[in-house]
């Protein structure tokens, strides 16, 4: 079983040195650079500048408000400059933000992922091979790359990134298994029980009607967890994380789960709070029953056995959040050591 490490989307670019440097010490497998308020890729590069064996994914960096051509080049220089070590994570964003915050107009997300997806493989393989630069579709039109802006091919060894998306319902999931190298699924719906009757199955969906099959497809769980060194860690995490299943849940697009276990009503009065900006009484309407059902608990010795019993027969690997506090980071190298020793 792989192990990531997620990273806080009001990390620095200062603080990014240390903070992969430190996963990376820890024995995690890989890094997951978010983008909210900083440049996924910037803050890629940090990461493999400073580390030697870590793999960096980007998870994820939004495709729409980029040219494919541009997040071609980007990815290129990573791999390149990394001697491989780093993957390509491709999201959406919602409607709302695309067009208000980046002014980029919408058009159907999974089509134009899809093509998004096509466009950086043909580019890619221009750069490779020198073949003439020819893509055409619905969203896209690539038909120019002149040798002058051509970086050529990657070193004998290197391959260009893999490619991950994100996803929620079946359309984007599917997409996954037909275009995508893995899929990193959502902290709001990672629970197994998505994970077998929509996830799985869409990805399958999708890889039967790929035109190319992309061997080693992966699926990474987002899930959260209640964990901690001791009992009462646990305790105290298990509040944290019903304020902000209280916050995802109201966003209508990660009601999955929600509707699987038969609480859409949840999600609405979630929703309906928000927008009359009651935000401090979101937390109350997340029960018990719904924390239990969603999010594996247990403190860092009986992490690795929560972790096979959910999601050993589902996943390839997991994303498992550091310390708090580095003076634990000894310890709990030992439970990542733990978790993957574990057979998927």
């Amino acid at each position: 079983m792989q192990v990531f490490a997620g990273m806080s989307d009001r990390t620095g670019l200062r603080d990014v040195i240390s903070y992969a440097q430190r996963v990376e010490a820890l024995g995690y497998d890989g890094l997951h650079v978010p983008e909210t308020v900083h440049d996924g890729l910037a803050a890629s590069l940090l990461a493999l500048e400073h580390t030697s064996k870590l793999i960096v994914r980007t998870s994820v960096i939004l495709a729409f408000p980029r040219s494919p051509m541009l997040t071609a080049y980007g990815a290129w220089d990573l791999a390149a400059f990394s001697g491989g070590r780093f993957q390509l994570g491709l999201g959406t964003q919602i409607k709302q933000n695309v067009v208000g915050r980046f002014s980029v107009p919408w058009t159907e997300p999974v089509t134009r992922m899809r093509e998004y997806v096509e466009s950086v493989r043909a580019i890619w393989h221009s750069f490779q091979t020198g073949a003439p630069l020819h893509y055409e579709s619905e969203n896209y039109t690539f038909t120019r790359l002149q040798p002058f802006f051509n970086p050529g091919p990657l070193a004998d060894g290197v391959t260009p990134p893999t490619i991950w998306l994100g996803g929620v319902n079946e359309g984007m999931v599917s997409l996954s298994g037909s275009h995508g190298d893995g899929i990193v699924t959502h902290p709001t719906n990672s629970n197994p029980r998505y994970l077998r009757e929509i996830c799985l199955p869409a990805i399958e969906a999708g890889r039967a009607k790929a035109t190319e099959q992309r061997p080693g497809f992966q699926v990474i769980s987002g899930s959260q967890y209640v964990t901690g060194p001791t009992q009462a860690d646990v305790d105290r995490n298990r509040e944290h994380h019903r304020r902000l299943l209280a916050f995802l849940y109201s966003t209508p697009p990660y009601r999955r789960t929600l509707t699987l276990h038969g609480w859409e009503d949840l999600g609405e009065r979630l929703q309906v709070i928000t927008r009359t900006n009651q935000w401090d009484t979101l937390h109350e309407h997340v029960t018990d029953e719904v924390i239990d059902a969603l999010v594996p608990q247990g403190t860092w010795d009986q992490l690795p056995d929560v972790i096979q019993r959910w999601f050993g027969d589902l996943c390839d690997g997991v994303i498992l959040p550091l310390p708090e506090h580095p003076a634990n980071d000894t310890r709990f190298a030992e439970t990542i050591k733990a978790v993957q020793s574990a057979v998927s």
